[in-house]
């Protein structure tokens, strides 16, 4: 694997003795672990101190967008918990990403802007009344997210190239959505294999379903580990 490549295990689930079982079939040498909206809610930020407690790098995915002081309070409550990376929406604006960098009070946490959603397409983009092309949109979100000064963006691994060329050459790609094989009724529209994200240009994968909901998850997550260090 190269060494700025990081992967994240998403545990979406809905209490905390089942996130403790399948986190506890992880190995946090080879991952760390994702923290999202349904596991947040249902069991808060001792969820986040007990995975910090065993190890594990936490990437808080509760995607902030409000107005700009409401960001800011909540990324200063966030990085208090020593979290390795939060996320913004890049659509709440530079205003809202300016005051939830000045927020974070722990240097070694990165704040991430969310451009689309691999679940958006540009069904989605007509649909809310966005302009342009959905390259076109998240080359714009992009750029904001970097003139905000934020360490990087989420986004589908297809969207790297248009946008690499415009963006600081340390900046982090995190690329959920990740397959192993197609799902069916998959509610990721643009979705990539390990491989096709690497070569796309992301350093950061986030990968959830194909490794938690195996019949054994650690196996899962080493044949990734070893197929992207090939």
């Amino acid at each position: 694997m190269k060494k700025d490549t990081d992967i994240y295990v998403a545990i979406d689930t809905d209490s905390f003795d089942n996130a403790k079982k399948i986190i506890n079939q992880l190995d946090s040498k080879y991952c760390g672990v994702k923290i999202g909206k349904e596991l947040f809610t249902n069991c808060g930020p001792e969820i986040v101190m007990w995975v910090k407690k065993e190890g594990f790098k936490v990437f808080l995915d509760l995607k902030f967008h409000d107005i700009p002081n409401t960001v800011m309070k909540a990324c200063f409550a966030a990085s208090k918990l020593n979290i390795d990376i939060i996320n913004v929406h890049a659509l709440g604006g530079k205003n809202m990403m300016l005051a939830a960098k000045s927020a974070i009070t722990n240097k070694k946490t990165k704040l991430i802007g969310v451009t689309l959603l691999t679940s958006h397409d540009q069904k989605f983009l007509d649909e809310v009344g966005l302009k342009g092309s959905i390259e076109d949109c998240i080359k714009r979100l992009a750029i904001s997210v970097a003139e905000s000064g934020l360490d990087g963006i989420v986004c589908a691994a297809s969207d790297i190239p248009n946008i690499r060329e415009y963006l600081p050459k340390d900046f982090i790609f995190i690329t959920p959505g990740i397959r192993f094989d197609r799902l069916d009724n998959d509610d990721q529209k643009r979705a990539s294999n390990p491989n096709e994200a690497l070569n796309f240009g992301s350093n950061t994968l986030v990968i959830g379903r194909p490794i938690t909901s195996a019949s054994d998850p650690k196996n899962e997550l080493l044949k990734v580990y070893n197929q992207i260090n090939c």
